[in-house]
């Protein structure tokens, strides 16, 4: 019985030139200039659900001791990280924060984020006994303000003006046989 080895392809390097610095840099040159990174990789958003399930246990379970957090619930809606995956910007939202009339002003709501950023070591020390990372994060809070970007986007679509052009617009729509 005889062996045949595999045939041995050989990669010439000259043939593709590559700089290591380039290879390593997540933007992309076109017509000569630099474009804006590309996002965050699948590694950093992995991490920041990672961080956020983490981080919503440790706020659950520990008591935190401070004016500002007496009574108030948190939502922690993302959590973004670093490309070295050694700091997380967490984006809280005090529960019933974005609803009118909830008695919580954008001074409360200040107050609330600086606690949490007063807090940040120790939640991040219990942090790294909850998680399996090589490096625990920094954390820093900041209020989540897509809350009310949505709820002052509702409220300019429930305007009869806009509900004006919008039908408007429907019609037009179905009179040409246009689907979208």
């Amino acid at each position: 019985m005889s062996v045949k080895a595999a045939p041995c392809f050989r990669l010439d390097v000259r043939t593709v030139p590559r700089k290591r610095e380039d290879s390593m840099k997540r933007t992309s040159k076109k017509d000569g200039k630099a474009q804006l990174p590309a996002g965050p990789t699948q590694r950093q958003l992995r991490a920041g659900e990672l961080i956020r399930h983490a981080l919503v246990e440790v706020l659950r379970e520990e008591e935190i001791h401070d004016e500002a957090l007496q009574g108030v619930s948190v939502t922690l809606t993302e959590v973004r990280m670093s490309p070295d995956l050694r700091h997380a910007t967490c984006f809280i939202e005090p529960l019933g924060a974005a609803v009118s009339g909830t008695g919580l002003d954008a001074a409360h709501i200040r107050q609330i984020v600086e606690a949490l950023n007063r807090h940040a070591r120790f939640l991040r020390g219990v942090l790294g006994r909850h998680i399996d990372m090589k490096f625990t994060p920094d954390l820093r809070f900041i209020h989540d303000e897509s809350f009310g970007t949505a709820a002052y986007m509702d409220a300019l679509f429930a305007k009869p003006e806009v509900q004006r052009d919008l039908r408007s617009h429907d019609d037009a729509l179905d009179e040409n046989g246009d689907d979208q």
